[in-house]
């Protein structure tokens, strides 16, 4: 069973228009240290949450959270090659695997796709044979749940193509979910590698009625026709939850209609949910989400939601504009920003006494220090690479 390599290694890419000079490299090995300091004590934080009779990681989702919690371990960048798995991995394992369904979920009572792309994603990063079949039927059960409403292979619902939490009955679908379930069946096609004409009866994500479905998302009307698609410029490009809602402003338009702000972290989602989908990055779509992004660059706040959100924010950022390969911002005004670094900074001033990092605005659950440290884990873990 082939592991896959961007899991365990980081190699996310280094290749970019601004490429590092050395002296940049050997300035940014004390923040490196500091970086790893960081951690250090974040993952003792998490240490201290972990149920030491389950393995998991908190109550109200707990598959989820022992997900992010086994990801965060797993891309320490203290860890050196062929260091054994934690035994807090370790541990957490068992607990997912104890939590598959016969269906192929993994979850306790609701919101199966959610906790089965993450638990997936956690199962990859420490892979084991004897948990191949949970991981297919995961696999499975995340395609089996993408939205065909109404006509059966037809894009005649605007929530067609998508995924969402899984216990909705189809109803809805959003790009949070959409990215969580694409970034497991990306990397979990490697699953299949050596299955020869076994692969071949694998079920498979439409992944065509994935990119309509992501690009219903995006406020660019020259792909998206949808009543509610701005007109400002300062739109262009971003993205929104789904097609048929938003969590962030929407703004009345002199003819009555309304228009929909794209926002930060929902645009990072929709980069990265495009590029697993195998958009090109030469598509005008990606381009067009890059040219929002780096335009409305924010170290300090989520752009368009302020604090909501922003945990979610600086891990979906750091994931997508490492696999991106964008090494540096450059801002309207025309600032290059080493984001790395820029980030860096920020994420190590927020770290409390105790290694957590939470948000004072609790909205999706950003006020519980066990997900929003396993988010700034992950991301730090991600800057480290490349930093």
């Amino acid at each position: 069973m082939k592991i896959p390599t961007f899991l365990l290694t980081l190699a996310l890419g280094t290749s970019a228009a601004f490429p590092q000079a050395a002296t940049q490299v050997a300035r940014n090995e004390s923040l490196k240290q500091e970086l790893r300091l960081s951690v250090e004590r974040g993952l003792d934080f998490l240490r201290t949450k972990q149920n030491p009779t389950t393995g998991q990681w908190g109550e109200a989702e707990p598959v989820a959270l022992t997900g992010l919690g086994i990801i965060s371990f797993m891309l320490d960048p203290n860890r050196k090659p062929g260091d054994p798995v934690p035994a807090e991995v370790e541990k957490a394992t068992k607990f997912l695997i104890s939590n598959a369904k016969p269906d192929g979920g993994i979850y306790v009572k609701a919101r199966g796709n959610y906790n089965t792309a993450l638990a997936l994603t956690a199962l990859l990063l420490n892979n084991k044979p004897e948990n191949e079949e949970v991981m297919l039927k995961a696999r499975r059960y995340l395609v089996g749940n993408q939205i065909d409403t109404d006509e059966k292979g037809k894009q005649d619902n605007p929530l067609d193509g998508g995924i969402g939490y899984g216990d909705d009955k189809g109803m809805h679908a959003d790009l949070s979910n959409m990215t969580f379930a694409l970034e497991a069946l990306y990397y979990s096609q490697s699953l299949l590698a050596d299955k020869g004409d076994a692969a071949k009866n694998e079920p498979q994500l439409n992944v065509s009625a994935a990119i309509d479905f992501i690009q219903r998302c995006q406020n660019r009307p020259e792909s998206n026709k949808s009543a509610w698609v701005s007109k400002a410029p300062d739109d262009a490009g971003g993205f929104i939850y789904n097609p048929v809602e938003t969590r962030g402003a929407k703004v009345p338009n002199p003819d009555g209609s309304i228009s929909l702000r794209s926002y930060g972290s929902i645009s990072y989602a929709g980069l990265l949910s495009f590029i697993y989908a195998g958009v090109d990055k030469d598509d005008p779509r990606v381009k067009a989400v890059i040219e929002w992004l780096q335009n409305h660059y924010n170290p300090d706040e989520n752009p368009g939601l302020g604090a909501a959100g922003l945990y979610y924010y600086y891990q979906t950022m750091s994931k997508a504009l490492s696999i991106a390969k964008i090494d540096f911002i450059k801002t309207k005004d025309g600032k290059l920003i080493d984001w790395r670094k820029d980030i860096t900074q920020k994420l190590l001033g927020l770290q409390k006494g105790d290694g957590s990092w939470s948000n004072t605005e609790g909205r999706w659950m950003e006020s519980d220090p066990v997900l929003t440290t396993s988010y700034i884990l992950m991301a730090l873990g991600r800057i480290h690479q490349t930093l």
